[in-house]
C-alpha cells in the first residue's frame, strides 16, 4: 500500500480492506507510521514519538487495525504521558484509560501517537510555548484552530483518518472548519466523562473524535456512545445505529439560517457566501429556509463559558501536584488565578447565564429543526493571531477575543445541543470553509441524515490538501 492509497481511505474503507484480506493491519500499520512520521514533522503535530507497538486494542472490533491518534488533554490512556500543552506539567501519566479510551480500544482503534494541543485547551489556536504553532497542510502559514488543532492536522493530511479530539466551546468543529474536516460535538452526556469525572467544564466540554467522511463519523459514534456508566448525564439513545442515518431521508425540515454573529463581530463575506450556499443546497433537497436565529446576548455567552474556565482552573488547582504558574503562559495563569479566587456567587452568575442561554436555544430548535451557521467568522488565521501570552488579558476578555474568530460554536456547548461543522466550501485562496448545523438536544441521528445528504449534494471527499500526492 502506497501513502497516497492510504492517504485517500476512510476508516471504513480501511476497515473493509483488512476484513477482506486485501491488505493486513501490520500493513496499514506500518504506512500509517510512515505517514505520521511525514506529517507530524512538518505539521507539528506530535507531542510524543509514536507509540511503539500501539496501544492495546481488539483486533476483530468495527475499527480493527484502522490507525488512530489521541489528543494531549489527558489523563486519557493508560501508562501515557500528558502535559495539556503546558511547560508547568511534568512527569504527568495516565494511570487508567479514560471511558472514552477504554471504547476505543474495543472498537479496534490502533493508536499510535498523541496530538497537539494549546495550553490548558483554552485557545483556537493550537500554538503553545511548549511546542509552539501546528501548521495548517493546506497553508503552512496559517494555523489549524484549536484545541484539537493537532488531531485535524493530521486527519486532514491524511495520515490518520480519525482522531481522537474534545470541545469545550468549539475544539471539535473549528479545527473542523479550518482543516476541511467532518467535526461532530455529540449532545451533552452522549460520549462518557469517566472515570474521573461525571461531567467535565460543568458539562461544556464533550468528548468525540475528527473525520473526513461522514460515515466516519456515524460508525465512531456508534462504537463509543453507548449510555456513560454513572455520568452524572446520558443523553437519550438513538432508535436505530447512527451509520443506518447515512443516506437516510430526513423528511421535510424546517431549517433557520444566520450568518450573523450574536456578538455583532464582522463575518468574512466568503465564509458568509459559503453559509448561504449549504442554505440553498438544503433548499434544492426540500426543506424550508427561513433566516432566523436564537436571541443570544454576547455578554451571556462569554459570563456561561466561564464554566468552562472554571473547571478547568479547578482541575488545575485540585491536580495531586499543582503545576508551577510561573510556566504557564499568561493567560492560563489567569485562568488559575481567577478560578482561585471565585466565589460561590461567581460560579451562580455563570450557571444563571448557561440558563439563560440554554432555554433560548431550547426553544428556537422546538420551532425549526435544523439552525445553519458559519462554523467560524474568519478564515483560518495566520500564526500568532490570537496571543494566547499576552499578559493583558483577563479570562473574560481572552474569551471575547477568541470569539471574535469563533462566535457561533460555544452557545451549543453552553446549551448541550448537538452540531456538527462540514467542510462545504474554500475561499479564494483555497482555504476550507466549514458551516455548522445545529439540531435539537440528542438529534445527532438528524445530523448524520442531513450531512449525508449534503456531501453526496456537495461532495468535498476529493478536496484534499496535496500533502501525500506523488508518495
Amino acid at each position: 500500500m502506497k501513502l497516497r492509497e492510504y492517504a485517500a481511505l476512510d476508516g471504513v474503507g480501511l476497515r473493509a480492506l483488512i476484513r477482506s484480506g486485501e491488505v493486513s493491519a501490520a500493513e496499514v500499520e506500518e504506512v500509517a507510521r510512515e505517514a505520521l512520521e511525514t506529517a507530524g514533522a512538518e505539521l507539528n503535530a506530535l507531542t510524543l514519538p509514536l507509540f511503539a507497538p500501539a496501544l492495546e486494542h481488539e483486533a476483530d472490533g468495527p475499527f480493527g487495525g484502522v490507525p488512530f491518534v489521541v489528543k494531549d488533554s489527558g489523563p486519557f490512556a493508560r501508562g501515557v504521558p500528558f502535559a495539556l500543552g503546558s511547560r508547568s506539567i511534568r512527569g504527568a501519566t495516565a494511570l487508567v484509560d479514560h471511558d472514552l479510551m477504554a471504547r476505543f480500544r474495543a472498537a479496534g482503534l490502533a493508536t499510535l501517537g498523541q496530538t497537539t494541543a494549546p495550553e490548558l485547551g483554552l485557545s483556537f489556536a493550537t500554538e503553545s510555548a511548549l511546542h509552539g504553532a501546528t501548521r495548517n497542510p493546506w497553508d503552512l502559514a496559517r494555523g489549524v484552530g484549536g484545541s484539537s488543532g493537532g488531531a485535524a492536522a493530521l486527519v486532514a493530511a491524511g495520515a490518520v483518518p480519525l482522531a481522537h479530539g474534545n470541545d469545550g466551546g468549539g475544539s471539535i468543529r473549528i479545527p473542523a472548519a479550518c482543516c476541511g474536516l467532518v467535526g461532530l460535538k455529540p449532545s451533552r452526556g452522549r460520549t462518557p466523562s469517566g472515570p474521573y469525572a461525571g461531567e467535565v467544564g460543568f458539562g461544556l466540554i464533550v468528548e468525540f473524535g475528527l473525520a473526513r467522511t461522514v460515515r466516519d463519523a456515524a460508525h465512531l459514534l456508534d462504537a463509543v456512545s453507548a449510555p456513560p456508566i454513572a455520568d452524572k448525564y446520558f443523553a437519550p439513545p438513538p432508535a436505530r445505529p447512527y451509520a443506518e442515518e447515512v443516506g437516510a431521508d430526513p423528511g421535510r425540515l424546517r431549517v433557520a439560517l444566520t450568518t450573523a454573529a450574536w456578538s455583532g463581530v464582522a463575518v468574512d463575506p466568503q465564509v458568509a457566501e459559503v453559509t448561504e450556499t449549504a442554505a440553498k443546497v438544503l433548499e434544492l433537497l426540500g426543506h424550508q429556509v427561513t433566516p432566523s436565529s436564537p436571541p443570544l446576548d454576547a455578554d451571556d455567552l462569554v459570563e456561561a463559558a466561564m464554566l468552562g474556565v472554571y473547571g478547568t482552573g479547578g482541575a488545575i488547582l485540585r491536580a495531586p501536584r499543582r503545576p508551577d504558574a510561573s510556566l504557564m503562559e499568561a493567560v492560563a495563569r489567569r485562568v488559575v488565578a481567577e478560578t482561585e479566587a471565585a466565589s460561590a456567587l461567581d460560579l451562580l452568575a455563570a450557571v444563571d447565564a448557561q440558563h439563560r442561554v440554554t432555554r433560548p436555544v431550547g426553544l428556537f430548535l422546538g420551532r425549526y429543526d435544523l439552525l445553519v451557521t458559519p462554523t467560524l467568522a474568519q478564515l483560518p488565521a495566520p500564526h500568532g493571531t490570537l496571543d494566547y501570552n499576552n499578559p493583558d488579558h483577563t479570562a473574560r476578555s481572552w474569551l471575547r477575543r477568541i470569539f471574535e474568530y469563533g462566535p457561533f460554536t460555544a452557545a451549543f456547548n453552553i446549551s448541550g445541543h448537538p452540531a456538527i461543522s462540514l467542510p462545504i466550501g474554500q475561499s479564494r485562496e483555497g482555504l476550507p470553509i466549514g458551516v455548522q448545523l445545529v439540531a435539537g438536544y440528542g438529534r445527532e441521528d438528524l445530523l448524520i441524515r442531513v450531512a449525508a445528504a449534503l456531501e453526496e449534494a456537495a461532495p468535498w471527499q476529493t478536496r484534499v490538501p496535496s500533502f501525500f500526492v506523488g508518495r
